[in-house]
């Protein structure tokens, strides 16, 4: 089963053709980080603009490079939330024209479900991977073992979600305030690392080294919840800076905050070490992330823990989440780091599990920027 998947709901312009929800036949995407990066964030005009002229190139060669006829699909999946209004519109006309031109059904796809099923894709080395026996069968030799425990990390969304079958998602967890992904797009403007935050934070981080960090920063670990908060991480970062700042020009104020009292003091005997605060932050950022998903794993009995979302691809949060789960034997399972990000190849492994349960979409589905996980419980 061959599904064409289009996903435009940021910056970023997808199609991808997946077939049985897993295997990658092409996967497309149109990037417009060059021209955001001058912005320090995605302008959603632009955005939109940019996607009405690439949407159609990306088509084509998406089913160019798989070799695929429109004869060959069997389903149609797009993105319709959440995210940019006018991006979303761009992918979601598209996608509607099309079903109805070749006759295909539609299928609307949650852009964080879709997330979460980018860890059913295999890499082309995977391809190989042995199909089950009978063909019918739902579940593949090494897909995700149900029950699960998601942490959905992104530039909007911070959760931790139990997952005990497909299509069924329980929230435990959610931000109070910034986001994982928005915290480090604030705090790389503050450190002047440029946009995307994540990827330049973590390359900054790995210039301070494994010798001893003078900097620590605040955890806001709101006990008995999984619930996160990252707005007072980002808070003392800025009074590090401030302090160091003052420092240079004379000394800071005497009711100065004690995270401004430690940035004057480091950049004391120099400049302000922005590695040293970058290793800081992502150490603080992991810290919370990494012992909140092994309690809820540990109370909840999951075997598997899932990655999603863009700040899945951060290694350092890979590599602590794996040493903090192991040891318990509850395994962890990444999406391949490309898949991390925004593409449609995730879009079209969600489409296809939604298809053999019997779903499709009308052509009355309208965008919905807002659109969240379809909870059936709050915990």
């Amino acid at each position: 089963m061959r599904i064409l998947g289009i996903e435009s709901s940021c910056d970023e312009t997808g199609a991808a053709i997946v077939e049985d929800g897993r295997i990658i036949r092409a996967n497309v995407v149109a990037s417009q980080a060059s021209i955001h990066e001058r912005y320090g964030g995605v302008v959603p005009e632009v955005a939109s603009r940019h996607q009405l002229s690439a949407i159609i190139p990306v088509l084509e060669t998406a089913l160019e490079q798989a070799g695929t006829r429109w004869d060959d699909l069997d389903a149609i999946a797009v993105t319709y939330g959440p995210g940019l209004a006018g991006s979303l519109l761009v992918g979601l006309t598209a996608a509607k024209a099309l079903a109805l031109a070749r006759g295909l059904p539609l299928l609307g796809v949650n852009h964080l479900e879709a997330h979460i099923y980018a860890n059913w894709l295999r890499t082309e080395a995977d391809n190989a991977a042995a199909r089950p026996a009978d063909e019918s069968s739902e579940d593949w030799p090494g897909d995700p073992r149900f029950p699960l425990l998601a942490l959905v990390i992104s530039g909007a969304h911070s959760e931790l979600v139990y997952i005990p079958q497909h299509g069924r998602y329980e929230l435990l967890g959610q931000t109070r305030d910034d986001a994982a992904g928005e915290a480090f797009d604030k705090v790389s403007r503050l450190l002047g690392l440029g946009y995307p935050g994540g990827p330049a934070i973590e390359r900054a981080a790995r210039e301070a080294g494994d010798g001893k960090n003078p900097y620590r920063l605040p955890r806001a670990w709101i006990r008995d919840t999984y619930d996160f908060s990252f707005s007072g991480l980002k808070t003392a970062v800025l009074q590090l800076i401030e302090g160091a700042q003052a420092d240079a020009n004379g000394g800071g104020e005497r009711g100065a905050s004690r995270y401004a009292r430690k940035g004057a003091e480091v950049a004391e005997g120099g400049s302000l070490s922005v590695p040293h605060i970058a290793a800081a932050f992502q150490e603080a950022v992991v810290d919370v992330l990494a012992t909140k998903t092994l309690r809820a794993a540990r109370e909840l009995g999951v075997r598997q823990v899932l990655l999603a979302g863009g700040v899945a691809a951060n290694l350092a949060l890979r590599e602590r989440l794996t040493a903090a789960l192991a040891p318990h034997d509850i395994a962890l399972r990444c999406p391949p780091v490309a898949f991390c990000t925004d593409n449609a190849a995730m879009i079209a492994a969600t489409g296809y599990f939604h298809l053999r349960l019997g779903e499709r979409s009308g052509f009355d589905l309208d965008v919905r920027p807002n659109l969240q996980l379809p909870f059936v419980v709050t915990r």
